[in-house]
């Protein structure tokens, strides 16, 4: 999911983001790993490790705020983000296996900001999602992580939560709303080369 990261001090309730990795090429909507079910991660070990460093690199030269595996082509129930919330204070993890928790309807609020992805980069477009969203999950470690916030944070942790499920956010739109969608995308494509960002 694209955006910019503001300058302030960042909340890292479960540590840092792991770094050191090497840029992946984004993988396009329409790339059967992204349409999809992922796996559970089974084996916190070095391997996953390395993974989510890539993603980070990835997700930071892309200029996101949060990549799932599947965008760099992996079948792995996984997600890393820096994203800001409402307030503009900035959270960053990592979480396996996520599990998405949104209030209930009578107490919902929504909001129906733009909404954009790496994996279709140069487009964005309004897709209302519930305005707090909270997710938990694993850390690299295999302990117990859990993220909630609002503002872009809730959009977040719900857009990348639904990867791992084999949900792009277009899935989520009318096909009016879709069609605009693409005629974006195709406009911006020639900015976006098959192996951007690296």
């Amino acid at each position: 999911m694209p955006a910019s990261r503001p300058d302030d001090s960042v909340h890292a309730p479960h540590g840092p983001l792991p770094r050191g990795g090497t840029v992946r090429p984004i993988t396009r909507w329409g790339t059967d790993v992204m349409h999809r079910p992922q796996q559970q991660v089974t084996a916190y070990d070095d391997e996953l490790r390395a993974l989510a460093a890539d993603m980070v690199a990835t997700m930071y030269a892309a200029d996101g705020v949060g990549l799932a595996a599947c965008q760099v082509g992996v079948d792995l129930a996984l997600f890393v983000f820096d994203c800001p919330d409402e307030a503009g204070e900035r959270y960053v993890g990592v979480v396996c296996n996520p599990e998405v928790s949104v209030p209930e309807a009578r107490g919902r609020e929504l909001d129906d900001g733009d909404e954009g992805c790496l994996s279709y980069p140069g487009a964005f477009c309004p897709c209302p999602r519930p305005a707090f969203a909270s997710v938990t999950g694993f850390g690299l470690d295999g302990e117990p992580v859990s993220f909630e916030g609002d503002g872009l944070l809730a959009r977040c942790l719900q857009h990348e939560t639904d990867h791992t499920r084999g949900t792009v956010f277009g899935d989520r739109l009318s096909t009016r709303s879709r069609k605009k969608l693409r005629k974006l995308h195709d406009a911006a494509a020639a900015d976006y080369p098959p192996e951007w960002p690296t």
